[in-house]
């Protein structure tokens, strides 16, 4: 079950930063294999995709039909059509205002200086088995973006499509599928499909694999591995929503961080116990024991003081402020990938249809990364046109700085132009 710490000295709260930064090291994957799998793929393609596939998976379709994909669709529940609607309009109308702005600057001497946002050309989104609002988040900014070649990577679940799946690729136009999942899902958008960018939040031998393309391929600027979620509470909490949240981000997986922040011993107890009560009958029970017990804490601070260098060192992914003073505190948090103010506000609302993104930085790269977001799919080019005069007036300044530096021949590039010398 959920581990109680203290917090209530600064030795207890050094020892707990051990433990939470012990975790971010990784969860004792077997790296070799990850490299083993794309150094294959790098070299033998389909064919040494379709081996790991089958070894992991027991999977030999390595696309689906139209046929197949229509079949799918059409076995979907229209509850769960309708919410994916809904849920892709939020997303959108929020997305849609992140707006990306050309900038371009005239000086007196008609110099132009200019920065242009360039859609990629292609993006590789990975999607879990059965998580149609994971695609939602993705494909949706790379949408609005421009992204005219969207690949989609979604292992099958016992040999079969997902419907919701599915359906959310057509309603976001994809029309690129592979059915595959894990690292070797990663090392076919990079070295098969060879996309420009892969995105999307998966377990550990994906996070891994995605920081082995990189430099082959782009990733976001932050780390989606398994999910995480930090509690603030106090006294007045209820204690069922303390409860169900915590529980809610552990049934992701036993790789899933659940931490809960007090100020009052008292509580914990109360916690624990409700979390037992709220498992009790739930079909992901076992995942979730599994997950608290390895990654889950609640941590009994001295001050609300801590708890803020806590929130801030720990850098979550989600974070829930279910405090009445949510507004007082928030103006000194600083690092979290998003944040839900108020007990009205639970993040697995946000995992949905709130209209936020929900692919996020986790293992602490919050500190100095972003969520998904518009940016993402963008390459941002820098250009200028220098006049005669400009460059008259600026350049000799620039040989002077570079004779400083001793790059004599960058002092001869820029003179030749104000000379006029060919």
């Amino acid at each position: 079950m959920i581990k109680i710490l203290n917090c209530l000295n600064k030795k207890q709260q050094r020892n707990i930063e051990l433990i939470i930064n012990k975790r971010r090291n990784g969860n004792n994957i077997n790296t070799s294999i990850v490299l083993k799998i794309l150094k294959d793929i790098r070299r033998n393609k389909k064919k040494a995709l379709l081996k790991y596939e089958k070894k992991f998976s027991y999977n030999t379709k390595l696309n689906p039909t139209k046929k197949e994909i229509k079949k799918s669709i059409n076995s979907l529940d229209p509850k769960v059509k309708k919410a994916i609607d809904n849920a892709y309009n939020r997303i959108m109308k929020f997305h849609k205002l992140q707006k990306i702005k050309n900038i371009r600057l005239v000086d007196k001497y008609r110099n132009v200086i200019e920065y242009k946002n360039i859609p990629l050309k292609s993006v590789g989104i990975y999607v879990p088995a059965n998580l149609p609002s994971t695609l939602l988040m993705n494909a949706i900014p790379a949408k609005i973006a421009g992204i005219k070649k969207i690949v989609l990577a979604n292992p099958r679940l016992n040999k079969k499509l997902n419907p919701a799946v599915m359906y959310a690729a057509k309603k976001c136009g994809i029309h690129s599928i592979i059915n595959v999942g894990g690292a070797q899902a990663i090392g076919s958008l990079a070295y098969i499909q060879k996309v420009d960018k892969i995105i999307g939040p998966g377990n550990d031998y994906v996070a891994r694999a995605k920081k082995e393309v990189f430099g082959d391929v782009g990733i976001e600027g932050m780390i989606a591995g398994p999910s995480e979620v930090t509690l603030i509470a106090d006294k007045k909490t209820d204690i069922n929503q303390i409860a169900t949240s915590l529980v809610a981000q552990s049934e992701h997986g036993e790789n899933s961080q659940s931490i809960l922040l007090i100020n009052q011993k008292g509580l914990a107890k109360q916690v624990v116990n409700k979390i037992k009560r709220v498992i009790e009958n739930l079909p992901r029970k076992k995942i979730i024991e599994k997950s608290l017990d390895k990654n889950g804490m609640i941590i009994i601070s001295k001050s609300q003081k801590q708890i803020i260098e806590l929130v801030n060192f720990i850098s979550p992914e989600h974070l829930e402020v279910l405090t009445t003073n949510y507004k007082k505190l928030i103006k000194n948090i600083y690092n979290a990938g998003s944040i839900g103010l108020g007990k009205y506000s639970p993040v697995a609302a946000s995992d949905y249809n709130v209209g936020t993104n929900h692919t996020l930085g986790t293992l602490g790269s919050a500190k100095f990364a972003s969520g998904l977001n518009l940016n993402d799919f963008f390459k941002k080019i820098s250009l200028f046109n220098l006049t005669k005069k400009g460059i008259e007036v600026i350049g000799k300044e620039a040989i002077t700085l570079a004779k400083y530096e001793n790059l004599h021949a960058h002092a001869l590039s820029i003179n030749s132009r104000i000379k006029g010398d060919n």
